[in-house]
């Protein structure tokens, strides 16, 4: 997945309102930018931090800057767009990329099911069996090489592992992807301290057989690429 447009360096402020943040270019002009991602960021909010900006002139943006990344001391990027996750999983759906569900013709994004929720992806294949699969960003560090999901209670996630558990139930393939939107860590892991219900909801879901993946990313200004498959602890 290729940024649309070039980005641009720039010196994180702080963020607030949730979508907002502020920040200083590189002339030292001071700006607002769109900060696509709802959640905590745990640990990616240093004030001083080099971040990565995609520009817009879009008369109907509100704001003329997306806030894409933030870089890290030996140059380790941070994906924070939530919204990127899904386009490099369904790039690299359609190029054959993920070899846990490779050989289906029709990936439908965003499939109602369950009670009042949508599948991030929906695969099906005469002769094989229908894969219902969600995916998650992560980007929670908290020790060395270690990658984390969640990074705060999320009631919404345990609610689609209990879907996904429901899907095999009924005779469906149930896939969680969790991909890593930082270049610093090689291993995965459930943060249950964070989240017990959730490490619960995950554990209930492996034994009850839905398929648990972990795919790093390649990050750079330029885009971001599905990687290596990561071990799960």
């Amino acid at each position: 997945m290729r940024f649309q447009t070039p980005l641009i360096s720039a010196t994180l402020i702080r963020r607030y309102k949730r979508f907002l943040a502020d920040v200083r270019l590189e002339s030292g002009r001071e700006v607002v930018a769109h900060c696509p991602n709802p959640g905590s960021m745990t640990g990616l909010q240093k004030t001083g931090a080099r971040v990565w900006l995609e520009p817009n002139n879009d008369p109907k943006k509100k704001l003329g800057y997306g806030w894409r990344l933030i870089e890290y001391p030996a140059g380790n990027l941070v994906g924070i767009d939530t919204s990127i996750p899904n386009r490099v999983v369904h790039e690299a759906l359609k190029l054959g990329k993920i070899k846990e569900v490779v050989g289906y013709d029709e990936i439908r994004p965003e499939m109602k099911y369950g009670e009042n929720s949508r599948i991030d992806f929906y695969l099906s294949q005469a002769g094989l069996p229908d894969v219902y699969l969600e995916v998650k960003s992560v980007t929670l560090r908290r020790d060395a090489g270690w990658a984390e999901f969640p990074d705060c209670v999320t009631a919404r996630g345990t609610k689609h592992l209990n879907e996904l558990r429901a899907m095999v139930q009924q005779g469906h393939r149930a896939v969680m992807l969790y991909l890593l939107q930082r270049t610093d860590c090689d291993r995965f892991r459930v943060a249950e301290d964070l989240d017990p219900a959730y490490g619960a909801a995950s554990a209930q879901a492996r034994a009850a057989g839905v398929e648990m993946i972990c795919y790093g990313t390649d990050i750079s200004p330029q885009g971001v690429l599905l990687a290596r498959p990561v071990p799960i602890k």
